[in-house]
């Protein structure tokens, strides 16, 4: 039996200790003694946030049905116990056996959001790995990165041994198989990271050269060696139906964020919204068979317990099987006392119909995402949404019973003005209209209308990946006009705004479309204390001011400067399917405010038909 990491001494001083303690349902224990390699999957957040992340429950469950892998499991400490560690020189360890990190073979941390970087060097810091690759031997675990940030890995590019571009059920395998045959012939650790740079989808950093101009921006990025690939090409599973999938997910003790069976149906979207980076780097978009997903409803339902199930994806309307599955989702949930959840679903008539069906009769809140308050800028941003089919739609959810509506839209995106900021505020008093159209004796209580804005931020992989970016006083100012036009409405006392925190999106701005230099930034950032960043009541934005200026880094440089199509971006070597022509072709789209049909009503050529299926290769006759 494993001695515990933690003594109970420890455990009764920290918040919630089942954090720490792993033997949580459906966890994994294998003797270390009968398999070759020993690796942990890290989600760089808390225990809550990681757990409910769908991705690190298909590679644990993937790479333990290799009979020689053994794969546990490793999230951040929160600070009070990270404060403890470091006093008693604890080195942060496994759920399943809490072994030091340190003695694995390899340490995969996926990375979902830019403000989780610090928490990144936290968990090389705890686990007492070099934060440096270079400096890294044999002795310790190769540290390989994945997940969307990974599309532009470079300001991380000095702390990690590769990464993974794709989708991991593709080429891991070959990456644990090509370790177990140099290790089993005594190769080194560089030989082994120039070997496995030749497996398609695969980055090492130390092996590529990136030079400057005077004026920062970069002037050549080259492989150092002609063996090391120049493009490195995103893996993709295109026959989603029959790649691995958890149905024995691990249950926590603990509530988490996503409390529930997520049955992922579909990978990808259709749609083409021009800011959204997930809509381009996952395509094409591919459905999973509707019969393998009954299946996995069933059996993950059983082995669970667990009282909601919710269907995972980018546009769940867009799910051609979609009424089957919930026919059957309804009949099976009921039997069982089960909740069903539907996110990510459009404003018409169908999904209302559906949420009608899964959703008690004390009906909850309703969320919409018009990102735009204006057509104009909608048809800029193709959104493929008019306002008359928002009305309607808010129309139809009054009338069958919702009174609470969320409302979501973004400040600062390209060509916005203000009057697109006030039509914001418009739109939302002609959704509280519409409620009290709808005679007294029939409404369902007060209306309530949440309006809340994010600021936009240009990401890698999208059209707007050229364009400036906001200053923190520009998006203020932006929040400023619809909070006061929202004031002067009829109806807003059924309103209320919300809006996000600008300092927390210029550092994710940065980080976004950063290069490799920004690797001393974020070490030196975490030095002062910068940890937890996507935490309120843990970000601390003056120590990241006092880190750009002490580095001398220009932040406007990352932010408000404008790039042209000839600048090398620091993700260009990456090919991710959609071509950078056509990213170009939409940015010029966009400034026509014209929009580009979804894939199903006509291709516009993104180059994501190269992969050979999904949606490019429908019937479009019998979709359109």
């Amino acid at each position: 039996m494993q001695k515990p990491a933690l003594s109970d001494e420890i455990l009764m001083k920290i918040e919630k200790p089942a954090r720490y303690i792993g033997n949580e349902i459906n966890s994994i224990v294998k003797e270390k003694n009968n398999v070759d390699i020993c690796m942990a999957m890290c989600f760089p957040d808390v225990y809550e946030i990681g757990m409910s992340y769908l991705g690190i429950q298909i590679l644990y469950d993937m790479f333990n049905r290799r009979e020689d892998t053994y794969c546990e499991r490793v999230y951040s400490p929160w600070l009070d116990l990270d404060q403890i560690m470091r006093e008693e020189q604890i080195p942060l360890f496994t759920l399943e056996t809490q072994q030091p990190v340190k003695d694995l073979d390899f340490l995969g941390i996926t990375l979902q959001y830019e403000m989780c970087y610090t928490n990144v060097l936290q968990i090389l810091d705890l686990a007492q790995i070099p934060m440096f690759s270079k400096e890294r031997t044999w002795e310790h675990p190769l540290v390989m990165g994945g997940g969307p940030c990974s599309y532009n890995p470079e300001p991380l590019a000095d702390f990690f041994d590769f990464f993974y571009i794709g989708e991991g059920e593709t080429v891991y395998h070959e990456v644990l198989d090509l370790y177990k045959e140099y290790r089993r012939m005594g190769k080194s650790r560089q030989e082994y990271l120039r070997a496995v740079a030749g497996i398609s989808g695969i980055y090492v950093p130390s092996l590529y050269e990136v030079t400057y101009h005077e004026d920062g921006t970069i002037a050549s990025f080259e492989p150092k060696y002609p063996d090391v690939p120049k493009t490195v090409t995103k893996q993709i599973a295109m026959d989603v139906s029959d790649i691995c999938y958890p149905e024995k997910p691990v249950v926590p003790f603990i509530k988490v964020t996503q409390d529930r069976v997520v049955l992922e149906i579909l990978r990808g979207c259709i749609r083409g919204c021009r800011f959204c980076q997930a809509g381009m780097l996952y395509r094409p978009t591919r459905e999973r068979d509707v019969e393998v997903l009954k299946h996995y409803a069933k059996v993950m339902l059983k082995n669970t317990g667990h009282e909601e199930i919710s269907l995972s994806s980018l546009s769940s309307s867009d799910y051609t099987k979609l009424p089957e599955l919930v026919d059957f989702l309804i009949e099976e949930c009921s039997k069982q006392r089960v909740n069903i959840s539907l996110p990510s679903l459009r404003i018409d008539a169908f999904s209302l119909d559906v949420m009608s069906k899964v959703q008690d009769v004390k009906k909850s809140s309703l969320t919409f995402a018009p990102e735009a308050g204006s057509q104009r800028l909608r048809d800029v941003i193709n959104k493929g949404l008019t306002e008359e089919v928002i009305l309607h739609g808010a129309g139809e959810a009054f009338e069958g019973g919702w009174n609470r509506v969320k409302l979501y839209f973004m400040l600062g995106l390209p060509t916005e003005t203000l009057e697109d900021r006030k039509n914001i505020a418009y739109l939302a008093e002609k959704i509280a209209e519409r409620y009290y159209e709808i005679p007294k004796d029939q409404r369902n209580g007060k209306c309530q209308i949440v309006v809340s804005t994010s600021f936009f931020v240009p990401k890698p992989f999208t059209p707007f990946q050229w364009v400036r970016m906001c200053t923190k006083e520009e998006f203020l100012e932006r929040a400023k006009n619809v909070n006061d036009t929202i004031k002067e409405q009829l109806n807003k006392k059924s309103m209320k705004y919300n809006w996000h925190e600008a300092d927390v999106t210029i550092l994710e701005g940065i980080l976004a479309r950063g290069d490799r230099r920004l690797g001393k930034v974020l070490l030196r950032a975490y030095e002062k204390g910068c940890l937890y960043d996507s935490w309120s009541e843990s970000f601390h934005y003056s120590l990241w001011l006092e880190t750009f200026e002490e580095m001398k880094v220009d932040v406007d440089f990352y932010t408000t400067r404008e790039r042209s199509y000839e600048e090398i971006l620091p993700w260009d070597f990456i090919d991710c399917g959609v071509t950078k022509e056509f990213l170009w072709r939409e940015w010029e789209t966009a400034q026509s405010e014209r929009v580009t049909k979804n894939c199903r009503s006509g291709c516009a050529g993104c180059g994501a038909m190269k992969f050979g299926g999904g949606v490019c290769f429908e019937d479009k006759s019998a979709v359109c």
